[in-house]
């Protein structure tokens, strides 16, 4: 069996707020909350598969730098759906920043940024 993803961590503003609004547009769920390292706190959500991790402190800070043009920098997360159109129209509602669309093989996928300046890549496969 070829090695798979489980999950990715993030760190966040508020990890209980991005797990409420990813449960929402998603239709994630929450796996696992509770005290971190560090004295923080990390929220799991996602599928029973696959998670990310969204994780604070108190000594967070926003970073100033493009991800782009950093190396380690992380520059979107993908997620797949079968309901484009409803996930922009709830990103949007959301006062989140939806940027690019692309239509090209294998699917259509639109870009936002959340409260975090983290950006997200949605795309459906036709």
């Amino acid at each position: 069996m070829p090695a798979m993803l489980e999950h990715t961590n993030l760190t966040v503003s508020n990890p209980d707020t991005t797990a409420a609004w990813m449960c929402d547009l998603f239709g994630w769920h929450i796996r696992w909350a509770g005290n971190a390292m560090e004295v923080g706190r990390t929220v799991h959500v996602g599928t029973d598969k696959h998670y990310l991790a969204l994780y604070t402190q108190d000594a967070a800070t926003k970073g100033h730098e493009s991800s782009y043009a950093t190396i380690g920098g992380l520059n979107h997360i993908a997620i797949v759906t079968d309901d484009l159109e409803g996930i922009e129209a709830a990103a949007r509602a959301r006062g989140f920043r939806v940027g690019q669309h692309h239509d090209y093989e294998p699917g259509r996928r639109f870009y936002f940024h959340d409260a975090d300046n983290i950006e997200f890549e949605v795309v459906q496969y036709d």
